[in-house]
C-alpha cells in the first residue's frame, strides 16, 4: 500500500496523531514501524474500552509493523492517574501478577499474538538505578505536570497530589525509549503522557515517537468511561449472555457511538445510523440488538450470538422465566413424538390436549416454537422441552434407544432417593 493511503488507513478513528506528516514520512521508508501499547493490570479483565485500541493495535500486526503489547506490570506498583480526581491506591507485587495472569490469553481474542511481541515493563523499570531515577524526573519540571488536566484540576480543587503520582508519567514516557518505539498507541486520556515521551526520546537521541490516541468508549451507563471499578464495563471473556444484556442497557443516544468503537463501523455509516435514530427512521432497540449481537459475535462466533439474542428475547422482551438449573428430566427414545412427551411429562392431560397446547404456540423445544403436531425429538443429545413460561423438563435421549421404545418415567433431581 502507497504510505499516504496506508496513513489514512491507519489514523481512521484516531481522536489525535501528532503527527500525520511524521506518519507518513516515516511509513515512507519502508521499513516496519515499532509500535507499542501499554495496559496496566490493574484488573482481572479485559473489557471493550480496551479493545478499542487493541482493534487498532491489529490492524498496525495486519500491515506488517513490528508490534509490542506492553504489560505494565512496573507501572501499576505506581497507579495511572489518568483522568482520575483522586490518587489510586497502588497495587501489591502479588494482586498485580494474578491480575496479568490471564491478560495475553484476553488480548489475544483481538490480536495475532503469533505476530506480536508480549513485554512487562517491570524489565527496564525494575533495574533503573537511584541515579538514573533522577536524571529522568530532571527531564520534567513541576509546572509541565500541573500542565496536565486531571493534575491541574485536582490542584486548583486543592485535592491531594501524592508525590509518586508524578512518576508515573515519567514511567510511562521511559517505556518508549526503553522500546526506541516509533508509534505508541493509547486512549485520548494518555496524551500528555505520549507527549512527554517525545522529549524523553528526543533526549536520548531517538527519533521522537508518532502519537495516536483513541477515543475513550463511555461505560453501560453512558456517562463515565468504561471501568471496572464503576461495574460499567462489559469483559471481553464475559459470557455471550451477559454481554448482550449489557450492551442492551446502553442510552439511545449512545448507540452510534458504540457502534463505532464497539463494532468498529464505518464514521458514515454511524452518522447515518445516529440520523436515523433521531429522525426515527430507524428503531433503536432494533439497532441496538443487532449492535449487542455483533459484539457477542466478535468474541464468541455466531452461533454464541444468535443463541444470546434469543435468550433476551425470550426472557426480557416476552418475559418468559428462563429454564431452572434444577428442572426434572426424563428418558425418551430417539425420533419420540413431541406430544408422547408432554403427555408422559405429565405438561399435557393427554395427546389432544398436546397438540392443542402445540396450536397456541405454547410448546418450545429448546428455545424454539414447535409448530407442527407431528414434531419428533431429534435422535441424539439433551434438550429442554417448555410449556409456557413456567414449565421445563430437561429430555435425554437413550443411547441405545429404538424408534418404538418407549418412554422413561420423569425424575425430579430434587428428590430425595433415601429410603
Amino acid at each position: 500500500m502507497e504510505p499516504e493511503l496506508d496513513a489514512q488507513a491507519l489514523v481512521d478513528g484516531c481522536a489525535h496523531v501528532e503527527t500525520p506528516a511524521e506518519l507518513r514520512a516515516r511509513l515512507a521508508r519502508g521499513l516496519p514501524l515499532r509500535v507499542k501499547f501499554g495496559v496496566d493490570p490493574t484488573g482481572s479483565e479485559l473489557h471493550l474500552g480496551h479493545a478499542v485500541v487493541l482493534h487498532k493495535m491489529q490492524q498496525f500486526v495486519e500491515a506488517g509493523h513490528d508490534v509490542t503489547l506492553v504489560i505494565g506490570d512496573g507501572t501499576a506498583l505506581i497507579g495511572d492517574p489518568s483522568g482520575r480526581n483522586a490518587s489510586r491506591p497502588p497495587l501489591t507485587a502479588e494482586l498485580i501478577a494474578e491480575n496479568m495472569r490471564t491478560y495475553t490469553e484476553q488480548a489475544g481474542k483481538i490480536l495475532d499474538l503469533e505476530r506480536i511481541t508480549v513485554r512487562h515493563n517491570s524489565e527496564w523499570l525494575g533495574v533503573l538505578d537511584y541515579g538514573a531515577l533522577i536524571k529522568l524526573m530532571a527531564q520534567t519540571t513541576v509546572a509541565q505536570m500541573l500542565s496536565r488536566e486531571d493534575f491541574r484540576r485536582r490542584f486548583e480543587s486543592e485535592t491531594p497530589i501524592a508525590l509518586h503520582e508524578f512518576l508515573y508519567p515519567v514511567a510511562q514516557a521511559y517505556d518508549s525509549v526503553a522500546l526506541a518505539c516509533d508509534v505508541e498507541l493509547g486512549g485520548d486520556d494518555q496524551l500528555f503522557n505520549f507527549l512527554l515521551a517525545r522529549t524523553y526520546q528526543t533526549n536520548a537521541g531517538q527519533l521522537p515517537q508518532i502519537c495516536m490516541t483513541l477515543p475513550i468508549l463511555e461505560g453501560t451507563d453512558g456517562k463515565i468511561r468504561m471501568g471496572k471499578s464503576v461495574g460499567n464495563y462489559i469483559a471481553l471473556v464475559e459470557p455471550p449472555r451477559d454481554q448482550f444484556g449489557k450492551a442492551m442497557r446502553i442510552p439511545d443516544e449512545l448507540i452510534a457511538r458504540w457502534a463505532r468503537l464497539a463494532d468498529f463501523r464505518s464514521q458514515p455509516e454511524c452518522d447515518a445510523l445516529a440520523r436515523g435514530i433521531v429522525d426515527g427512521s430507524r428503531s433503536p432497540l432494533d439497532e441496538k440488538k443487532l449492535l449487542a449481537e455483533a459484539i457477542v459475535r466478535r468474541y464468541h462466533g455466531a452461533a454464541a450470538a444468535r443463541d444470546a439474542c434469543d435468550f433476551f428475547e425470550r426472557t426480557i422482551q416476552r418475559k418468559e422465566q428462563p429454564a431452572p438449573e434444577d428442572m426434572p428430566e426424563m428418558e425418551a427414545a430417539a425420533a419420540e413424538k413431541v406430544v408422547v412427551i408432554l403427555v408422559a411429562a405429565k405438561l399435557a392431560d393427554s395427546k389432544r390436549a398436546a397438540q392443542r397446547l402445540i396450536a397456541e404456540g405454547a410448546v418450545r423445544l429448546e428455545g424454539t416454537v414447535v409448530t407442527d403436531p407431528a414434531a419428533r425429538l431429534p435422535d441424539t443429545g439433551a434438550f429442554v422441552l417448555q410449556v409456557g413460561s413456567r414449565r421445563h423438563i430437561r429430555i435425554r435421549i437413550k443411547a441405545d434407544s429404538g424408534s418404538t421404545a418407549s418412554v422413561a418415567a420423569v425424575k425430579n433431581p430434587n428428590e430425595n432417593n433415601e429410603r
